[in-house]
């Protein structure tokens, strides 16, 4: 459920209480009025008593409602877009494989193939640990091989230019 409707349901059950608060306030006091046996009713203890529960609750019901407003007036999440990142000229780049090892060179290739990959899709088709992808990517990156690029909690691999 959005923020801006959830808004709006504090604010009409603040409103639905504020009705029954009124209800409430003038039966007690009808009872009030017909039960404090001193003079002018403004000293009576009940009277007193039930202007303090009022006021509570009024205050209770104004704390919800800008509850209400400022979910209503907030800007909801920003979703997280996620792109694959394309070489400029849509072609594949081709790189000097020597000097690379073989677990090394499954990497790049997965790279080269999809041109944009998760490390953790990485993790997932080479069937590696974590630790030992990282410390692949870790050593391509300061090659120049590779460059990651932060996205929420996780990177993408792309080949570097």
């Amino acid at each position: 459920m959005e923020n801006k409707n959830v808004g709006w349901l504090i604010i009409g059950i603040s409103l639905v209480v504020v009705f029954i608060i009124i209800l409430f306030n003038h039966a007690l006091s009808s009872i009030i009025d017909s039960t404090c046996t001193m003079a002018g009713h403004t000293s009576c203890t009940m009277t007193q008593t039930l202007n303090e529960q009022t006021y509570l609750s009024y205050g209770i019901v104004g704390i919800l409602a800008l509850i209400g407003l400022f979910l209503i007036f907030s800007k909801p999440n920003e979703r997280l877009v996620i792109r694959r990142i394309k070489n400029s000229k849509g072609r594949e780049i081709k790189i000097d494989s020597s000097s690379l090892n073989s677990e090394e060179k499954q990497v790049i290739s997965l790279v080269q193939k999809h041109k944009a990959i998760f490390q953790a899709e990485l993790i997932e088709k080479l069937g590696f640990s974590k630790a030992k992808v990282s410390r692949i990517l870790d050593k391509l990156e300061n090659r120049g091989f590779i460059e990651r690029k932060r996205r929420g909690m996780t990177n993408i691999v792309v080949l570097k230019n």
